[in-house]
């Protein structure tokens, strides 16, 4: 499959000051295919060893941290030359060795020749639990995310509509009613089947095939709540379990602020704070936070007692909600509100997957503008609405307050610009 990681990991090999590199995401996401494939088109060779699942290979790490004397004992345990040069060296999965971790710092100061890669899929638990010594300036992270819309494009034969879409965005063109169908009937695909290479994998083999899709996907949740079992205390997984599970809840209300009492009768951020945190740096979890003021910066005006939380992959909370893609072609009044939270979730993950911080605005009750993006100096409303109906007062409270250059509109209507407004098709918001 082709990623939008590939240009910056031959980016990163191309550079004179390059450090050691950590890819670092949730689990099932394509982190070890896409540095096994990255590994075989841009080098002679490479040394990969999975550190979860290879005790000899970790044991290594327990002498000295001397670079040189590692490559030499991998090299031998594994039966094959390094050049620094001409081999890629990864270290996969490397918070289950703390060391391997800290070695990093030592590649970066004594043999900043060697093209290292280090990832983890619990990597952000790991390093946030105190135990780890992360090597601070002398490695680069790189976050990765499941396959976003324009991937999954590619990866199911529809390149040429990727461009045009490409094109209209930049244009605010409409593209032909046929090609916009077109376009939105894999939008609707998209949101059932997400971005996990598995579920993506199962779509291209039988497009139809939905039981098989699902199946992938009650998978990968099933081990993400094995995570928790075996990455965390006994009583603080069944809270990770509990928060993990009660996503699509807080997402089905007409006010999707995450509320601790849907968790356990007087619960609070004391109670289920760090429960939260492990979610957040596993990666199974995007955090939207609330603004006070919608100004620059944004990071300094987040209101820390107001937040929302999506699953980090829309299919993932298709399948954990049982939406099914009939569902999204016959959606009643009830089914609408939760249709509005698939939109909205399967919006956060285009953002975070390029780039953006998550942020919303609320005032007062009176209006709330479902995302706020800063880019270039500039600050810009994002409104998500999951059909054609457009009709909203908020987009007017924000402007009249903020005056932005425009504000952003997605929905399933075509591309345009009218009003201050730049109307973007929902299969597009992985353009923003």
């Amino acid at each position: 499959m082709k990623r939008n990681i590939d240009a910056q990991l031959k980016l990163w090999k191309k550079s004179p000051g390059r450090l050691p590199l950590i890819i670092q995401g949730a689990r099932q996401i394509g982190k070890t295919y896409t540095l096994k494939a990255f590994g075989a088109s841009e080098f002679a060779n490479m040394l990969y060893v999975n550190l979860e699942i290879d005790d000899r290979a970790r044991q290594i790490f327990t002498d000295d941290l001397k670079p040189r004397r590692i490559i030499e004992e991998l090299s031998a345990y594994l039966r094959m030359s390094v050049h620094p040069a001409s081999t890629l060296i990864v270290f996969d999965e490397v918070q289950a060795c703390e060391r391997a971790l800290t070695s990093l710092k030592y590649f970066a100061e004594d043999a900043p020749e060697y093209f290292v890669v280090a990832a983890g899929s619990l990597l952000g638990v790991a390093m946030t639990s105190g135990q780890f010594s992360f090597p601070v300036g002398k490695a680069r992270i790189l976050p990765f995310f499941p396959l976003d819309f324009g991937e999954f494009l590619h990866a199911t034969g529809n390149a040429e509509l990727a461009s045009r879409v490409e094109q209209s965005f930049a244009t605010n063109e409409q593209l032909p009613v046929a090609l916009h169908g077109r376009a939105l009937d894999l939008y609707h695909d998209y949101v059932i089947v997400g971005g996990m290479p598995a579920a993506v994998n199962a779509y291209v083999a039988n497009q139809y095939d939905w039981q098989e899709i699902r199946e992938r996907q009650m998978l990968i949740l099933d081990g993400y709540y094995g995570d928790a079992a075996k990455y965390a205390t006994a009583a603080e997984a069944v809270k990770i379990r509990t928060a993990f599970g009660s996503v699509p809840a807080q997402l089905a209300k007409d006010n999707r602020k995450f509320q601790y009492k849907l968790l356990k009768k007087g619960a609070s951020a004391s109670h289920f704070g760090a429960t939260l945190d492990w979610l957040k740096q596993s990666g199974t979890v995007l955090e939207c936070r609330r603004l006070e003021q919608a100004c620059r910066p944004l990071v300094a005006n987040v209101d820390l007692s107001a937040f929302k939380l999506y699953y980090c992959d829309v299919g993932l909370l298709s399948a954990k909600s049982n939406v099914t893609r009939f569902d999204l072609q016959h959606s009643n009044a009830i089914q609408s509100t939760f249709m509005g939270a698939i939109a909205e979730n399967y919006v956060a993950t285009q953002l975070c997957a390029n780039g953006h911080d998550l942020y919303y605005w609320e005032s007062h009750s009176i209006a709330e503008i479902d995302f706020v993006i800063e880019k270039a100096g500039m600050i810009y409303p994002v409104e998500v609405k999951a059909a054609d109906n457009v009709r909203s007062r908020s987009l007017g409270v924000f402007c009249e307050k903020y005056q932005p250059d425009y504000s952003i509109r997605l929905s399933t209507r075509n591309f345009g610009f009218e009003n201050g407004i730049k109307s973007i098709p929902l299969y597009a918001a992985h353009l923003i």
